[in-house]
């Protein structure tokens, strides 16, 4: 264990992509201190990748794909800007109220974020709103597509963690929407505080709001076709993925006609890219996995836990609080993949619920995107908005805020992510 964390820690340092990290860190821990051949590294890369549901993956990241270049990220916004648009903030609000409309077909907190940002970024920068805080509302919203169904994330950790996908997926309706919430009565009081600018707020019409509630309808066909169809037991979530691919396909190429199916090659390249990206860390970090169990950190780690305290809202806490610190400087998939398998007997042995701790470590993981130094959505919502990811972080106060309010909310109150699961009978 001392070569791995060593290992890694220099690989990490010294800019060496996670994924590489990873694998290299596990190779020479294998090498230097074991007995065990090389070729056993080959054998678990391919059996962390040998799971039917991660096949969902692709699928997912090309439907996410074809909604924003079919045009339904644009109509998702201009119909938040209808049914909020003459609220004091107006563009603060629909950056957040889309981001819970986009959360519900992307399931990408980075491709929300971007979606968003290049929407509205302009036209915060024309009505005189601060930008910064603007990019740091954008960034914190956008991160909750993880929380939101149907996620991505959810997805490699319901397989990671052997539970139920379509109970995670609901698990994570009612905290997502509280993030929400939240954010957007933060971007109220910063609004009333900042001045005339933010009170340029768009008369409200029906006539706007059924335009463009028409004009976004076919999106909001996406989740209720993957978490009904889930739910309904009409297929698995890897053939849900496949039907939202192609279902996006039809919406943008055939009813919104936005979609030139010339550039299909180049959404499928980019699809393969983003995937092969995602697939490349969960095989190496299986490796890295395998190693963490075999050297019974996992149970050094329960039993220095129970030494501590034997109290589950204890272990909540470090738990959150090891996410949290985690999340700060490596990718999301790469943190679940390292950590869930060390943390996950533990919680059993605490007797936390499988799906409440597994909603709060996707809720973890979503604030650990918006986090500095290594924030992706930070990073993502400061470029398009073409400023420093300083002059942004200096922002996130408020918003963080928020966020921790919703993640104490969840660690204390588990019938808050379980509602809905029980409601639906997938849990007891």
């Amino acid at each position: 264990m001392l070569v791995i964390a060593v290992a890694f820690v220099l690989l990490l340092l010294a800019g060496v992509p996670v994924v590489f990290v990873l694998g290299a860190s596990a190779v020479l821990a294998l090498v230097t201190t074991t007995d065990v051949p090389v070729a056993i590294v080959s054998q678990r890369v391919f059996a962390g990748l040998n799971t039917f549901t991660l096949m969902s993956i692709p699928f997912f990241v090309f439907a996410g794909v074809i909604m924003d270049a079919g045009g339904i990220s644009r109509r998702i916004v201009e119909f938040a800007s209808a049914v909020i648009g003459w609220v004091v903030g107006s563009l603060l609000q629909v950056s957040c109220l889309a981001a819970a409309g986009l959360a519900a077909i992307s399931g990408s907190g980075s491709a929300d974020t971007a979606a968003i940002s290049a929407i509205m970024q302009p036209q915060l920068r024309r009505r005189g709103y601060d930008v910064d805080f603007g990019a740091a509302i954008i960034a914190s919203a956008g991160s909750i597509a993880q929380v939101i169904p149907p996620s991505l994330t959810m997805v490699i950790l319901a397989v990671v963690s052997n539970v139920s996908i379509g109970a995670l997926f609901l698990s994570g309706v009612v905290p997502g929407l509280m993030c929400i919430a939240i954010l957007m009565i933060i971007a109220y009081v910063h609004a009333k505080r900042g001045g005339p600018a933010y009170r340029e707020a768009e008369p409200f019409t029906f006539a706007r709001l059924l335009r463009t509630g028409w004009a976004a309808l076919p999106a909001a066909g996406m989740p209720v076709l993957i978490l009904g169809g889930i739910l309904g037991g009409v297929f698995t979530p890897t053939e849900a993925a496949a039907v939202s691919g192609f279902y996006g396909l039809l919406v943008g190429a055939f009813l919104y006609r936005d979609l030139d199916l010339r550039r299909l090659p180049d959404l499928i390249l980019r699809t393969v890219s983003l995937s092969s990206a995602v697939m490349l860390i969960i095989g190496t970090a299986s490796v890295f996995s395998w190693l963490i169990a075999n050297a019974n950190v996992p149970q050094l780690l329960g039993n220095w836990i129970a030494g501590v305290s034997s109290s589950q809202l204890m272990f909540l806490l470090i738990a959150n609080v090891l996410f949290l610190f985690v999340g700060m400087f490596l990718e999301t998939i790469a943190a679940i993949l390292i950590i869930v398998p060390v943390l996950s007997p533990i919680a059993a042995q605490m007797g936390v619920d499988p799906i409440h701790f597994s909603l709060l470590i996707i809720l973890n993981c979503a604030i650990g995107t918006v986090t500095p130094p290594y924030g992706v959505s930070l990073f993502v919502a400061s470029s398009v908005a073409g400023r420093p990811v300083l002059s942004v972080a200096r922002k996130l106060a408020l918003p963080l805020a928020g966020l921790f309010a919703v993640l104490i909310a969840v660690t204390l109150l588990p019938d808050l992510p379980l509602f809905l699961p029980r409601l639906a009978g997938l849990i007891d």
